[in-house]
């Protein structure tokens, strides 16, 4: 009996040829800024291609992004040297989030069930306040909530409650996060905003 296939995703011509041109602008026109002063720069050269970004936030010069019009990057938020955002699906990073250096968000998977392997694109969505640690794998279809801290080398294939930490591989629960102030330690909630997480120290409670 011959078995049904279902015909693979593919991308249109369109989608190809953008991503061509967008390969030489990243080579030109984002690559070689590099230093800080550069940070206003290459937002507008993301927000050209279609990415959101928010205000005082900095993708460094050496992130790679497969699609900046699938990205979307809310206020005061860091994307980490080297970091890779595999985003064929939507990957959304909240406010004041910082994603560290290296680290790898891939926000499409195949489906291994069926013999021609369609590609499957599931969007990753990370809160507010969430640390991503160095080196991070975060899979498709991950939702990261508010505040969350995912420990460095850690693959997480699951989604994490808020205001936890997770590491490993597959990532676990660790404990809950909490923030010490003077000297003593203080459950977070809502009201805790970490003001700009380029600036270590500058707290607003």
């Amino acid at each position: 009996m011959a078995q049904t296939l279902v015909e693979t995703t593919s991308f249109s011509l369109s989608n190809k040829l953008l991503r061509a041109l967008w390969k030489l602008s990243y080579l030109i026109f984002f690559r070689p800024f590099t230093l800080e002063v550069f940070r206003k720069w290459r937002n507008i050269v993301l927000r050209v291609f279609g990415a959101v970004i928010g205000k005082n936030s900095n993708v460094r010069a050496t992130v790679k992004i497969w699609a900046p019009w699938n990205l979307e990057i809310g206020d005061f938020s860091s994307v980490g040297p080297s970091t890779d955002i595999y985003n064929q699906g939507k990957i959304k990073i909240g406010n004041r989030t910082i994603i560290s250096q290296k680290s790898y968000l891939c926000a499409s998977t195949h489906d291994h069930n069926l013999p021609n392997f369609p590609l499957l694109t599931k969007p990753i969505i990370i809160g507010d306040q969430v640390w991503v640690a160095a080196d991070a794998f975060i899979g498709p279809g991950v939702t990261i909530r508010d505040g969350a801290v995912i420990g460095a080398r850690a693959a997480v294939f699951k989604n994490v409650d808020p205001w936890t930490i997770v590491g490993g591989n597959p990532a676990e629960f660790i404990k809950k996060r909490n923030f010490v102030s003077n000297g003593s330690s203080k459950s977070t909630s809502k009201e805790f905003k970490v003001k700009d997480p380029l600036s270590i120290g500058n707290i607003q409670l």
